[in-house]
C-alpha cells in the first residue's frame, strides 16, 4: 500500500524549503521527486530540498514522490507521495543595513559594535530584517525579539569579545539540567520563565555569513572569575566535587552560549556557519518547533563544545548540517536530578537527519534526562567520524526515562545505551532510569572511533548496559540490518550486553 508522506516547510520571500521524514522501509536506492506546479523542479536523494528563484508573496503548489529503485517493464514506482500542498512565499522584506545610517556601524573588527547592532535590532519590525553586509562586526551580548530577521551576508562575521564583562547581565538560563544565572549568550532569544509559556516568537537568523564568540579564552576568563566567587562553597562540597565531570564543572555552569534560545516558537537558523561558543553553541530550552538547517558548527578545543541542545524542547529538527565540535555534535536533554525530575518537562519529537560529524562525540541523548526523552527519530547521518558514534546515556541517580528512540540508514563509529558514572551531582532519583523500546535499523557500525589526536581506536562496536536494580534493566531494543566493521579492519568484533532484557538482533553482518 502507498504510503502518505506529511510535507513540512519554511519559506523566504524568493525560496522555500522542504523537508518531510523517510517513508518506512524505502529500499536502498530510493529518491524523491519535487513538484512545483505540476512540474519536476528537483530530484534528490535525501528527505529535504530547497527551491530557490521563486517570486515575493506568490503562491505554489509543491508535491513529493518517493521512487523506489527498482522498476518494472521500464515503469518507475511511485513508493509513497505527499499531498499537492498550497505554500506562498513571504513577501521581499526591507534590509535595515547595520552600517549605514542611523546605525552606522564600522563592521572592521576593531571598534565596538554592540550598541549599533543593538539599536538595529530593536528597531527592527515584522517586515524588516537587520543585514550585515561583509565585514566583521565585533560585539559583546545581543538581545533579539520575536517577529523579526537577522540576514549575514556572505563574508560577514558576527564576531563576539572574549572578555567577560561583554556579557552582562546575567540571565536565568539552564546549564547540565541546573537552572541558574548565566552570563548573556552572544545572541539571546526569549526569557526563562517554565511557568510562563512561550515569550519569543517568529524569529528567523539566516545568510552565509557567521556567528562566533570568544571560544576558549571566554570560556576560561569566565571559569577562572567564578571560581574566585564561589571559593567558599566549592571547598565547603569537600568530597563531593568528586561527583562532577572535573573542578571546573560547577563554575563552568555559568559560560554564556553562542546562542541561547529559552522559551521561544518558530525559531528558524539557515545556513549560517557557528563558532566557538565558550560552551554549547545552540540551545533552546522549554522552546518549541526550532528548525536549524545546512549550518556548520565549530568548536573544537572548546570544552562541552556541544553544537546544538535541545533541551526540554519539543518540535525540534535539524538537518543538512556538519559538525567540528570540541564535545557532542547533538545533545538531547531533559534537566538532572533533583531538579529534572521535578520540573519533569520531557524532550520529544526531535528529528535528525542528514547531519555529518566531521570531529567530536556524535549524536547523545543525555547524561541530563531527568524529565524524560522520547519520541526521537534520527536517519541518513554520518557519525562514523566520531568519538562515541550514537550514545544513550544516564547515571542511575537520574530518574527520568528514554524510550521511542529510532535510527535508521546511519554510520557510526559505535552505538553506546548505558548506564554511566561520571557527572554524577546531585540528589538521587528513588529509582534508577528507565531505557525502553528503541530500535536500530539498518546501520553501519565501524567498531572504532576517531580519536582527538585523529587517530582511529578500536572499541567495542555495541555497548548495551542497563541498571541493576529488576524493572530498569535496558529493554525492548531491536538491531535489525546492521553491518559491523571497516574494510580496513581485520579483527574480531564484540558486543557487551549487562542487565539486558529482550534484545533483538536480526540480520547482523560483521565484516
Amino acid at each position: 500500500m502507498q504510503q502518505t508522506m506529511i510535507i513540512h516547510s519554511f519559506a523566504t520571500s524568493d525560496s522555500i524549503t522542504l523537508y518531510w521524514e523517510k517513508p518506512d522501509m524505502l529500499p536502498a536506492g530510493g529518491w524523491y521527486e519535487v513538484r512545483l506546479n505540476g512540474a519536476e523542479a528537483a530530484v534528490c536523494d535525501r528527505t529535504h530540498c530547497t527551491l530557490n528563484g521563486l517570486q515575493a508573496e506568490t503562491s505554489y503548489t509543491v508535491q513529493v514522490r518517493a521512487f523506489d529503485p527498482v522498476q518494472e517493464e521500464d515503469e518507475t514506482i511511485i513508493y509513497a507521495e505527499s499531498c499537492c500542498l498550497e505554500l506562498k512565499t513571504e513577501m521581499k522584506k526591507d534590509l535595515l543595513d547595520v552600517t549605514q545610517a542611523p546605525y552606522c556601524a564600522a563592521g572592521d573588527g576593531k571598534t565596538m559594535d554592540t550598541q549599533a547592532l543593538q539599536r538595529a535590532i530593536d528597531d527592527c519590525r515584522a517586515d524588516q530584517a537587520v543585514y550585515l553586509p561583509a565585514g566583521v562586526y565585533l560585539t559583546g551580548a545581543l538581545r533579539l525579539h520575536s517577529d523579526m530577521e537577522l540576514y549575514l551576508e556572505e563574508g560577514a562575521l558576527l564576531q563576539g569579545t572574549d572578555r567577560v564583562e561583554d556579557y552582562l547581565p546575567r540571565i536565568w538560563s539552564r546549564f547540565e539540567g541546573t537552572e541558574l544565572e548565566c552570563y548573556s549568550s552572544l545572541l539571546n532569544l526569549g526569557e526563562l520563565d517554565r511557568e510562563g509559556g512561550y515569550n519569543c516568537r517568529n524569529v528567523v537568523i539566516r545568510g552565509k555569513g557567521t556567528i562566533a564568540s570568544g571560544g576558549r579564552t571566554l570560556a576560561e576568563s569566565v571559569i577562572a572569575s567564578e571560581t574566585e566567587r564561589l571559593k567558599d562553597y566549592l571547598a565547603s562540597l569537600g568530597d563531593k566535587i568528586h561527583e562532577c565531570e572535573k573542578p571546573e564543572t560547577i563554575p563552568g555552569r555559568v559560560r554564556p552560549r553562542l546562542i541561547n534560545i529559552s522559551c521561544c516558537q518558530n525559531v528558524v537558523l539557515s545556513g549560517v556557519s557557528l563558532k566557538n561558543g565558550a560552551s554549547w553553541n545552540v540551545h533552546m530550552i522549554y522552546s518549541d518547533h526550532i528548525i536549524t538547517h545546512d549550518c556548520t558548527f565549530y568548536s573544537e578545543n572548546v570544552w562541552n563544545g556541544d553544537g546544538w541542545d535541545p533541551d526540554s524542547s519539543t518540535d525540534c529538527t535539524i538537518f543538512g548540517c556538519t559538525f567540528y565540535t570540541g564535545d557532542d555534535s547533538i545533545a538531547i536533554k531533559s534537566g538532572k536530578n533533583p531538579e529534572g525530575n521535578v520540573i519533569n518537562r520531557p524532550c520529544r519529537h526531535i528529528r535528525i537527519f542528514d547531519c555529518r560529524c566531521a570531529f567530536g562525540h556524535g549524536i547523545t541523548i543525555g547524561s541530563e534526562m531527568s524529565g524524560g526523552v522520547e519520541d526521537v527519530c534520527i536517519w541518513d547521518c554520518d557519525m562514523s567520524r566520531s568519538m562515541c558514534g550514537i550514545e544513550i546515556k544516564g547515571t542511575k541517580k537520574r530518574g527520568g526515562y528514554v524510550k521511542d528512540v529510532h535510527v535508521k540508514d546511519c554510520r557510526a563509529a559505535r552505538i553506546l545505551f548505558h548506564s554511566v558514572g561520571y557527572n554524577d551531582d546531585g540528589i538521587g532519583h528513588p529509582l534508577p532510569p528507565v531505557f525502553e523500546d528503541c530500535s536500530f535499523e539498518r546501520v553501519s557500525i565501524r567498531g572504532e572511533y576517531y580519536g582527538h589526536e585523529r587517530e582511529w581506536i578500536p572499541c567495542e562496536a555495541i555497548e548495551l548496559c542497563g541498571f541493576d536494580r529488576p524493572g530498569h534493566e535496558l529493554k525492548d531494543i531491536v538491531f535489525s540490518d546492521i553491518c559491523i566493521g571497516s574494510e580496513n579492519q581485520s579483527r574480531k568484533q564484540t558486543l557487551s550486553l549487562q542487565y539486558c532484557e529482550n534484545i533483538t538482533f536480526e540480520r547482523i553482518r560483521c565484516l
